[in-house]
């Protein structure tokens, strides 16, 4: 029998069953175990929470794990008790006797690990059980949600720095699989974790293949995932942006014999359930989904993702591929792009973004019910302030934003929504996020970016997060490494192709100009563009760029508007 001395890898084997410690994990478990703060950035399935989980046993007191979404942290604290390991989680899911239940033994100290939503600390019997243990560690999870610069935003995660701050400012790990720099800086920041130690593994897969292929109306489409669907051995997932388009899809594929579940927000709550159980358990399972399904979902034999529809930013598309091929083996990711799509992807922008105006109107609303507000739903306030649309967001993130800011407290599901106060005289410009709009056509804008791309995909993934790669990197595993006939039955690694070569534009050079290709500029003020042709001669400096609002190419003369340089990020 191989024994060690070891302590932390003792630990390891005994509580978690794990052989050996991977990339930054060991790092950050001793960094968390001396009590510093860290930003945590590693690929999606490559084992974030043993980081919080491990020191979460072996320091003194709670570890409070801040997570976004009830099923993943009820995924979490399955498996934990199924190791024997005393954690829980408290969120709305739960009856209120269950919750009490939980509450009560969370006062006696009887758990290590507690998993909430931040909205949980709204709550004054849970804060005041807590208050009881001493937090030896926080942990946020899917910490770009903390950023409005990240491309998952939740109201209430802006506020996990004042929750840090109620805890006595322990030490925290803030954990990501997407986050750009500026994101990173923001999540920094709100936190008030200014001088964290970052952890990095970057965001290579090198078992990922990494695909883009224009496809021009539903028959290409569904003719390309069907040629996937029985060409590839094991299980997969196919993205789609509307419910509608999946359930024709679905539909299409039936007619074709090829047998495909489908996960979407129209489901009910036990049917999703009943969807992702039967997925998890199959060896070969097709499920058409849209963003609402993954995450957290530990299903490490995922042969191939395929995006049906362009997903809405180049996070949220690396965050979703992420989920293929965890047990190594090479697995395919293929990205199908038909230009109509991004019309639906700006909808879903304008739709998550209300407008100081908007929210005004919701607020008004509110009080116009006084104290009929309890029989209402979020339907009627949806059919009183909009015209129809099953895809509009803009209630729900109203209403976000309004709970976050304290203006009101529970939920149309289950009645107990009412209104705190009314809001101060210019507070609803306040508290719509600055720039968020713009910011998220900006990030639309990068993925129709990365889809035209000349170079590596994989090169221009890096590039996007910030992470160096030498000038000569070639990932040899996407299609302009490999070409788009790569695709194969077997699915082996490809050799790389070092000779291809790209044709320069034979354009007037912009060697020397003061922008240069790839630049974000903001144009009299008004109209942000990325820089997409310079040209820089005696008589001036004139450029054609792409603008984030409406993704059109316009020319521009710089000798004769006033322009800025801005940061990709629209800022």
């Amino acid at each position: 029998m191989t024994t060690t001395t070891d302590p932390l890898l003792t630990a390891l084997r005994c509580h978690f069953g794990h052989a050996e410690f991977i990339g930054c994990q060991r790092a950050v478990v001793e960094h968390a175990l001396a009590g510093g703060d860290a930003l945590v950035l590693m690929p999606t399935g490559s084992g974030k929470s043993i980081c919080y989980q491990l020191p979460a046993l072996l320091r003194e007191g709670v570890t409070v794990v801040l997570s976004p979404l009830i099923a993943l942290m009820q995924d979490q604290v399955e498996k934990l008790v199924r190791l024997g390991l005393p954690a829980t989680f408290v969120n709305s899911a739960l009856s209120r006797d269950e919750r009490e239940r939980r509450i009560a033994a969370l006062a006696r100290g009887e758990c290590k690990l507690v998993y909430v939503t931040p909205e949980r600390f709204r709550s004054e019997v849970f804060t005041t059980a807590l208050r009881k243990n001493r937090v030896a560690l926080l942990a946020v999870d899917e910490a770009h949600c903390v950023s409005a610069w990240g491309h998952d935003f939740r109201p209430e995660y802006g506020k996990v720095g004042d929750i840090r701050a109620m805890l006595g400012d322990p030490p925290t790990l803030a954990l990501t699989a997407t986050a750009t720099p500026r994101t990173q800086d923001s999540i920094r920041s709100t936190l008030r974790i200014h001088d964290a130690r970052v952890f990095s593994l970057g965001i290579e897969r090198k078992n990922l293949r990494v695909f883009v292929r224009e496809t021009r109306g539903a028959d290409e489409r569904v003719a390309r995932i069907a040629r996937i669907a029985t060409t590839l051995r094991g299980p997969g997932i196919v993205y789609m942006a509307l419910i509608q388009e999946l359930q024709r899809t679905q539909e299409r594929l039936h007619a074709l014999g090829i047998e495909a579940a489908a996960y979407h927000g129209d489901l009910s709550a036990s049917e999703r359930r009943r969807v992702q159980r039967r997925f998890l358990e199959s060896k070969d399972g097709l499920l058409l989904a849209t963003n609402a399904f993954g995450l957290g979902v530990d299903k490490p034999d995922i042969r191939f993702i395929v995006h049906g529809q362009v997903p809405g930013s180049v996070e949220a598309y690396t965050q979703e591929i992420g989920r293929a091929g965890r047990d190594g083996a090479t697995s395919l990711c293929e990205l199908l792009y038909d230009p109509e799509d991004i019309a639906v992807q700006q909808r879903f922008v304008e739709w998550a973004n209300p407008d100081a105006e908007f929210l005004r109107r919701v607020v008004a609303q509110l009080f116009a019910w006084g104290d009929t507000l309890h029989a209402r739903t979020a339907d009627e306030l949806r059919d009183t302030l909009l015209v129809k649309s099953r895809g509009d967001g803009r209630v729900e993130t109203a209403l976000a934003l309004l709970r976050a800011e304290r203006v009101i407290d529970g939920s149309f599901e289950d009645q107990s929504l009412h209104v705190l106060r009314p809001l101060a005289p210019g507070e609803e410009s306040k508290i719509v996020p600055p720039g968020k709009r713009e910011r998220d056509l900006s990030r639309l804008l990068d993925v129709v970016r990365f889809v035209r791309d000349a170079g590596c995909r994989k090169r221009a993934i890096h590039a996007y997060f910030g992470i160096d790669v030498a000038p000569d990197w070639c990932c040899g595993a996407c299609d302009l490494c490999c070409g788009q006939d790569a695709f194969a039955e077997g699915m082996e690694p490809p050799t790389p192709s070092h000779e291809r070569t790209v044709v320069a534009d034979d354009g007037p050079s912009d060697v020397g100009a003061p922008v240069a290709v790839g630049d974000w500029l903001r144009i009299d003020g008004r109209h942000t563009v990325v820089v997409t042709k310079v040209e820089w001669d005696a008589r001036g400096l004139r450029i054609e760029g792409q603008s984030a609002g409406d993704f059109r190419f316009r020319r521009y003369d710089l000798s004769r508007v006033p322009w800025e340089r801005v940061s990709r990020d629209g800022e």
